[in-house]
């Protein structure tokens, strides 16, 4: 049986995770409403309903803010994207699931999307080392889907890093441009698809 002290430890951790998903709620919230840029601090606890001491117990001010929360939601898609693939399936419907599972992804939270492609170059040094380690991450899941016993049968794999660099960019610019110009995310999925298998698939 858990002590008292136990118990009111485990309860206070309770609450500081609530408190924390509460303020990146928030920033979600106003950065669909009206964009990363025109967002506050004051707007952040506003709609947490909490207050700006308890944002700066939290975060030291709106950036480290911004950047939890991509790297939150990155994870999240690197994780629904590794679990979308059967490595068992054919190659070409391996990069069909990951396109798709990546897509709906981003069109789950558009405006958190593009403002991750968009505002985070003009951010500081943390925010950088973010994109750095956003785009590590989604190199090796690239990579390491690749590298099983069914790409390389079809002479589809391993998949070089300069290669994957090269699909990462085109499919987020692809995703950007969009969403700002008003379009559905989906409705890029087959041509998505399409580009990845060409650049992904057997090399004659």
């Amino acid at each position: 049986m858990a002590s008292a002290r136990t118990r009111l430890a485990a309860g206070t951790s309770d609450d500081v995770g609530a408190f924390r998903q509460r303020l990146l709620d928030g920033l979600a919230g106003s950065i669909v409403e009206v964009g990363y840029r025109n967002t506050t601090v004051a707007e952040i606890v506003r709609r947490a309903r909490t207050s700006r001491r308890t944002f700066y117990e939290h975060f030291s001010d709106k950036e480290a803010c911004f950047v939890t929360l991509l790297t939150d939601s990155n994870a999240e898609t690197v994780r629904q994207i590794s679990a979308a693939v059967d490595p068992g399936a054919p190659w070409a419907s391996q990069v069909r699931q990951a396109v798709e599972a990546w897509i709906a992804s981003a069109e789950s939270a558009p405006a958190i999307t593009l403002s991750w492609i968009r505002d985070v170059p003009a951010l500081g040094a943390p925010a950088r080392r973010l994109q750095r380690d956003m785009m590590e991450a989604f190199i090796v899941m690239i990579q390491t889907l690749c590298d099983t016993e069914e790409w390389r049968a079809a002479g589809a794999g391993p998949v070089s890093r300069q290669l994957t660099v090269l699909l990462l960019g085109g499919l987020r610019e692809l995703i950007a441009t969009t969403v700002e110009d008003g379009g559905q995310i989906s409705d890029v999925t087959e041509v998505a698809v399409q580009a990845s298998i060409a650049l992904l698939g057997p090399r004659g």
